[in-house]
């Protein structure tokens, strides 16, 4: 009888606590955040991106890169392969070109996720990382860019222990970066299911270069996008369920210190950064519950924030986008470029948009 008792009073604490826990989680992803629309002029849809535009960056000439086709436990995807598209923004066609991948490289397991580029000041050579996750592991490609028949060279595949679950990159050499890893643990059902249920701040950035890596900052629930500074000087964080982005200052030996956090009220995802002016653009997920339980009858919505002047003390929050998911689900990233805005997605499609 005192078994039964104890089994009883085990089974109802578990259940007590899972229902605590999932209570927390619906509160770190907003789960009952309703939103108004607040849209662009003028948005009009990108051909060729109809699986995703995860992450999207831009070179100071107008060129931007997009990876495509991520594939992602629990959300939709295609049976393809991931892609690279190059979009240049100052022709008019807003014609994205699929990069052609090199025969070296296993294009079949090519599962891109976050990107970014680093063009080399010695001879502006363009370098291209993406974070993959072929069959659901972590590493780093690392390519060069050819513009004159639009193709990708890859250089080489970048594993490590540290690199176990990264989610976005930004580079800072031609072959050092800092990396975001949004989990601690790297399987699946691990980091699935009971890492979020345990809601505990295991998420970390990572500073790798050929000679040395390390972790440089910690305490993120869900370490997402990451960006640099104009000045390289500082690095910004998104921490995704913790609902803000943090501030951080470079040492001279690449580790990071921690300035500050700001609470954003939504769940940012990838962080871009204008170059003229320092602002940070956001895309953000409203209602990250709907989205990590996707069902197309009730679509995730998307959010844009630009962050401006950071660094003060009184940082300018400002919601420059807003959809229920009528016009785009799952927004991702946010990249100006010349008065206008491209809106990307985790597996829809991506926006272009006027920013008047």
């Amino acid at each position: 009888m005192g078994k039964i008792v104890a089994i009883s009073l085990f089974v109802a604490a578990s259940a007590a606590l899972i229902g605590q826990r999932i209570v927390n989680l619906r509160n770190m992803t907003l789960a009952t955040r309703k939103l108004e629309r607040n849209h662009l002029p003028n948005c009009v849809a990108l051909k060729n991106l109809d699986t995703g535009s995860e992450d999207i960056t831009i070179l100071e000439n107008g060129l931007a890169f997009i990876s495509s086709g991520l594939k992602y436990p629990g959300f939709p995807s295609s049976d393809g392969p991931g892609k690279i598209f190059t979009l240049d923004l100052q022709d008019s066609r807003l014609k994205p070109v699929e990069l052609r991948m090199p025969r070296n490289f296993d294009l079949d397991s090519f599962n891109p996720h976050g990107i970014s580029v680093y063009t080399d000041p010695s001879d502006d050579a363009v370098y291209l990382f993406v974070v993959n996750h072929p069959e659901l592991g972590s590493q780093v490609e690392l390519f060069k860019y050819l513009e004159d028949d639009s193709s990708l060279v890859h250089l080489k595949t970048i594993k490590h222990q540290l690199l176990h679950s990264v989610n976005d990159i930004v580079a800072v050499g031609v072959d050092s970066f800092y990396a975001t890893n949004d989990h601690y643990f790297a399987c699946t059902h691990l980091k699935g299911i009971l890492e979020p249920l345990l809601g505990q701040p295991w998420g970390n950035v990572v500073y790798y270069s050929p000679e040395k890596v390390q972790v440089v900052s910690e305490g993120y629930y869900f370490a997402n996008g990451i960006n640099i500074s104009p000045d390289k000087r500082h690095v910004y964080v998104a921490d995704t369920l913790g609902q803000g982005v943090r501030l951080l200052e470079r040492n001279e030996d690449n580790t990071l210190n921690s300035v500050k956090s700001l609470a954003l009220g939504t769940l940012p995802d990838n962080v871009e950064v204008d170059p003229d002016t320092g602002d940070l653009w956001i895309g953000c997920h409203p209602n990250a519950w709907k989205l990590f339980a996707y069902n197309p009858q009730d679509s995730p919505g998307s959010e844009v924030i630009r962050i401006q002047n950071f660094h003060s003390e009184n940082p300018a929050v400002t919601q420059v986008y807003a959809d229920d998911g009528g016009q785009l689900i799952g927004s991702s990233v946010a990249a100006p470029y010349a008065g206008k805005l491209l809106i990307g997605s985790v597996f829809q499609k991506a926006l272009h948009c006027d920013l008047e």
